[in-house]
């Protein structure tokens, strides 16, 4: 009987063991998304780099170790212990926060919310330290001159290597404000102070907002709430101007661009020419359908007579990054543009005048080019981000989505305009890259499905030639003489109960056009269950939701959804962006319309999917995913049980003028569209449960919106939800964002489930 009793406890012990192995955890929204607490302990592990000069560096929070070619790390340069001792103080509390400014000086800087320092590691001693300004904001610092550009309220201050400080403008006010981001971040803007690439000249911006009307924002943490004001352009409205001026440090006068154009037009872009003795300015009309490029003396502030570059679009052209000069030869320069429906690179001599002629472009627009333009990138892919140049070998180097629509990978092209492209990294996943100081080397980061995170060394100096199908290339992989395995980081939710994702594509409601998904799957899936779906939406320029990185680059919230038994969908319809210009024009004054037929499709898609509950369906987005998901649930009431609508565009005339006239015209252009694609119309038409998130003192969508369709919804008899966040902007952080998407969770819970 003992040896029984034995046997059972034995049993019982290893059949719990077992239950131990094959139990997995389960996340929380602590551990899914970024404001959480545990969020970092179940990320992939990342590596942090850099690149000294030519030397490739590892930083820890303890030390900075060389790296060799092969990949072996060589030695340590620094350590944080040893710079805090040429302190005397501990400043300094991970590696990770230095950076190397000199690619031929053992000089690293450190920067506090109380100066910038340099400090050279190889003599252990200071080589410089300059005091930030209390107060200081939009720092600007050039490591050429050593000075510092800086904003105190709404004007602009220099401080010289000596500490000297020079205030450039004295009449900065709510209305007048120098030094910051103009145009409201449009046009790839994101800051108003430009050193030249020697540091001895200054190129700021001026915007005069005083046509501008006040938007009232209220602040409840006073005893009383008080009122404060946005300048917020709505379409159609009265915007505000731009100016530039340029600040000699060496002669200390101040010089402003002559442009006889009027000043609400937008001047975007900025780029020093490498001597910095002209300005290159992209300038648009307020219609945003005509650009042009023109040069500035940089001393005079005097205007070329003629542009270099124009453009004309019958929708829209919207230029967005400035021109980088050529290392080896100061006349010639990359210009990225999608005259050509994609965006790609071309090479423009500036030297080189040709015969101003208008022709036909095959973006569906117009060019003249006043100066010599070669294409560089040729092919029906987009250049995602150009990195700069092997100077040896003289090519350019960039990120581009040549393999597939998906997948983001590295390629080198000749700037001479001569040789075929070469695919430098994988020919798979979503890559982002560090690189030296001469372009011959790189430290590459990607992921892909099957890949949760690697970082690898590699030599641009060769790579794959593309030859026939791009497509073709989608298994390659670089030569291992010309690559080194930095990390190849482990998946950190293997302990965890983790969804199934897959990627996939439909046809748009053109019949024409591919379009790309993510599905996930609930956690335990059995394919003999209905389950209910949530479809997340976007759907607009400058965003996409679907690419090939780990997961196909899903979102915290999405996995949490599985886990609590929903199948999440995600689809970016036309409008989106990295498919060209004609994808992203097909929603041209008409927002809304074309980015709903095509979600429709992907509804379709699902309802043929036996495992979904075409009853249970509802759909969540944000800002315009926001208007998207209103929208739907407006115009499609049968369709979608149950809608989260975050921060929404109501009605595009409420919107900002700068992106809103872009994609929509003018109210007084275009009021059909603008009155089909409001959703104050569409309020008596909600159906399902909808609840509206918003941020009380949201400046990018002002609380107008919601709170005009919630009026229309009374007055319609209709019952959405409202909850608001004070104190937050358009998008909440930390804590909040965890409290968002618990709120956001419990709606699906309680009312689609």
């Amino acid at each position: 009987m003992n040896k029984g009793i034995t046997l059972l406890a034995a049993l019982l012990m290893a059949a719990s063991a077992m239950m131990a192995q094959t139990t997995k955890k389960q996340f929380t929204l602590n551990d899914l998304l970024s404001g959480g607490s545990t969020f970092w302990n179940l990320q992939p592990k990342y590596m942090f780099s850099a690149w000294w000069g030519e030397t490739p560096v590892e930083l820890t929070v303890d030390e900075a170790l060389r790296i060799r070619p092969d990949g072996q790390r060589q030695g340590q340069l620094f350590c944080t212990e040893s710079l805090n001792a040429v302190l005397g103080q501990k400043l300094v509390r991970s590696c990770t926060q230095v950076e190397f400014p000199y690619a031929d000086r053992p000089i690293v800087k450190v920067q506090t919310k109380q100066e910038i320092i340099l400090i050279d590691f190889e003599r252990k001693a200071v080589e410089w330290r300059g005091a930030i300004q209390e107060g200081a904001t939009e720092l600007a610092w050039s490591p050429e001159s050593r000075a510092m550009a800086y904003c105190i309220g709404p004007n602009v201050f220099v401080q010289k290597a000596d500490g000297t400080r020079v205030q450039l403008t004295t009449d900065g006010t709510d209305d007048i404000v120098y030094g910051h981001s103009v145009s409201r971040d449009e046009f790839g803007i994101s800051g108003g102070l430009f050193w030249s690439p020697d540091g001895q000249r200054l190129a700021f911006y001026k915007k005069d907002q005083s046509r501008i009307p006040s938007y009232p924002q209220v602040d409840i943490t006073k005893r009383i709430a008080e009122t404060y004001v946005d300048k917020y352009p709505m379409a159609g409205c009265e915007t505000e101007d731009v100016s530039v001026a340029v600040f000699d440090l060496r002669s200390g006068k101040t010089v402003w661009l002559q442009n006889d154009k009027p000043m609400t037009d937008y001047m975007t872009n900025l780029s020093w020419a490498p001597d910095a003795d002209r300005l290159y300015v992209f300038e648009l009309n307020r219609g945003q359908d005509f650009m042009q490029l023109f040069g500035y003396d940089a001393a005079t502030g005097r205007k070329d007579r003629e542009p270099l570059i124009e453009e004309r679009h019958p929708k829209y052209v919207e230029p967005l990054h400035g021109l980088t000069f050529l290392p080896w030869d100061k006349t010639k320069a990359i210009m990225q543009t999608r005259r050509d429906n994609w965006n790609h690179l071309w090479l423009i001599d500036l030297n080189k005048r040709t015969y101003p002629e208008w022709r036909g472009a095959e973006g569906g627009g117009t060019v003249c080019n006043h100066v010599a333009a070669q294409l560089l990138t040729p092919g029906q892919f987009e250049v995602i981000n150009f990195l700069g140049f092997n100077q040896k070998q003289k090519t350019a180097l960039f990120i581009g989505n040549v393999t597939h629509p998906l997948h983001h990978t590295v390629w080198s092209v000749p700037t001479s305009g001569k040789g075929a492209m070469r695919l430098v990294s994988a020919g798979q996943g979503v890559h982002t890259v560090a690189i030296s100081a001469s372009g011959t080397g790189l430290i590459d980061t990607y992921s892909s499905p099957t890949v949760t995170r690697r970082v690898s060394l590699l030599s641009t100096n060769k790579g794959t030639l593309l030859k026939g199908d791009p497509a073709s290339l989608l298994s390659a992989a670089p030569a291992p003489k010309e690559s080194a395995l930095l990390l190849d980081a482990e998946d950190p939710w293997r302990d965890y109960d983790a969804p199934e994702i897959t990627g996939g594509s439909i046809k748009a409601a053109d019949g024409v056009t591919d379009l790309y998904y993510r599905l996930i799957k609930p956690v335990g899936f059995d394919p003999a269950k209905k389950y209910p779906t949530v479809v997340y939406v976007y759907g607009g320029p400058h965003a996409h939701n679907v690419q090939a990185s780990r997961g196909y680059w899903f979102r915290g919230w999405e996995i949490y959804m599985a886990q609590l038994g929903y199948v999440v969908f995600v689809l970016d319809n036309r409008g989106s962006q990295h498919r060209g210009l004609r994808f992203e024009q097909a929603t041209f004054r008409h927002l809304g319309d074309e980015e709903m037929r095509d979600q429709l499709c992907g509804v379709q898609f699902l309802k043929s999917l036996p495992y979904v509950d075409a009853d249970r369906m509802g759909v969540h987005g944000w800002s315009l995913g926001g208007f998207m998901t209103t929208n739907l649930m407006c115009t499609y009431p049968d369709v979608f049980k149950v809608g989260v609508a975050g921060g929404p565009v109501i009605d595009w005339k409420y919107y900002e003028v700068m992106y809103g006239e872009r994609y929509m015209d003018r109210p007084d252009e275009n009021p059909e569209g603008y009155a089909t694609s409001s959703l104050l119309p569409k309020a008596k038409n909600l159906k399902g449960r909808l609840q509206i998130i918003l941020g009380y003192n949201d400046p990018t969508c002002v609380p107008q919106h919601t709170l005009s369709f919630v009026r229309a919804c009374i007055d319609a008899g209709t019952q959405p939800d409202l909850f608001t966040y004070p104190g937050d902007g358009h998008n909440m952080f930390g804590t909040d964002q965890v409290h968002l998407h618990e709120r956001i969770t419990r709606y699906f819970e309680d009312y689609l489930k």
